[in-house]
């Protein structure tokens, strides 16, 4: 295993890191009072994070998010895969981009103040998908306090794909207590409800009127203790939100403050959806950064990407990449720093 800590770090004193295994995003380090508060969820080594949670800071695919019974129709054939989520295929299978070795390498990027890119190759038949699928993921820091995550990839054979960033936020800092606390904004005016198993029944719904309406900062608790069916359904938020945005344009996506340090994120994307979740899974065994058990609703993950399940919904955007086509996907999230 590859041991090596990587780091950016701006003019500003933000320090980010991240590690070769599932090019994983380690620490967020902002510079306050002459020392740093981490706001990024995780663990203090590369083995812990070998043994803890698959997914706490990784680079997920070939498909992020979940896929109905594990299977898809691509030219009129049906493609099973893994179901790693019950009865569902969850980020890229038992074996995806999140358990894969990345190779990094140092690059220069115009405007940014250090930068690095990391590439796989993902074998025809990797997990079932269909093509030899060559990634690569820039990540690169620049003086606004802006972490980019710019994806690319391309297949020899028609695929699917669909590439996340899986970052845990606390904006308290490690050992900081639970989220519930923090401020929530998401520039979206419909999500996709989920069935009992967390898949898109298939409607885009208003979230006017219901517990899925971020429109405005709204403080997490008043969600995640209310009534919704929605929120009811699986102890909090895991939802996909239909981002306010056209086309391709990096936009805003959202925002999240903690409103005692007053510290926030704000993440911008190119993709048509935002996952927020609320990290019910963890209870307690898992244990974190300087020994803290990582505790339900200690974090709370901003994951841009495609819609859930969009391979069984056409009217959902298109996750097919075609022969010669590249796959192009922007991130940025954005640090407040006092």
């Amino acid at each position: 295993m590859n041991n090596k800590i990587y780091q950016l770090i701006n003019r500003n004193g933000l320090v980010v890191e991240f590690i070769t295994l599932g090019g994983r995003l380690t620490s967020v380090k902002i510079p306050e009072n002459n020392s740093f508060v981490d706001v990024l969820m995780g663990y203090d080594t590369v083995e812990e994070c070998a043994k803890g949670d698959a997914y706490m800071g990784a680079i997920c695919g070939r498909f992020a998010n979940r896929i109905s019974n594990g299977r898809f129709a691509l030219d009129g054939k049906w493609v099973q895969l893994a179901q790693n989520n019950g009865p569902n295929h969850l980020h890229g299978g038992n074996d995806g981009f999140h358990k894969k070795q990345w190779e990094v390498i140092e690059i220069s990027l115009k405007d940014y103040t250090c930068a690095y890119q990391l590439s796989i190759l993902s074998a025809d038949g990797d997990e079932n998908y269909p093509g030899n699928l060559k990634a690569e993921v820039i990540y690169a820091l620049n003086d606004d306090n802006e972490l980019l995550i710019d994806f690319k990839a391309v297949s020899d054979k028609k695929t699917i794909i669909n590439l996340t960033i899986h970052p845990y936020f606390n904006l308290k800092g490690v050992g900081g207590g639970d989220v519930l606390d923090h401020m929530l904004e998401i520039n979206a005016n419909y999500f996709t409800p989920i069935d009992q198993n967390s898949i898109p029944t298939g409607e885009l719904k208003a979230v006017s009127g219901t517990a899925m309406d971020f429109t405005t900062p709204t403080v997490l608790s008043e969600r995640i203790n209310c009534n919704d069916q929605q929120v009811k359904l699986i102890g909090g938020l895991d939802h996909n939100w239909v981002l306010n945005k056209k086309g391709k344009e990096l936009a805003l996506a959202a925002r999240v403050k903690e409103p005692v340090s007053g510290r926030s994120v704000e993440v911008f994307t190119t993709q048509p959806g935002l996952q927020v979740y609320t990290a019910m899974h963890f209870d307690g065994t898992s244990i974190g950064k300087g020994g803290h058990p990582i505790m339900p609703c200690s974090c709370i993950a901003l994951e841009a990407q495609n819609f859930p399940d969009a391979p069984n919904n056409a009217h959902f955007p298109s996750v097919v990449l075609e022969v010669g086509e590249v796959y192009r996907e922007k991130v940025v999230y954005r640090f407040s720093i006092k």
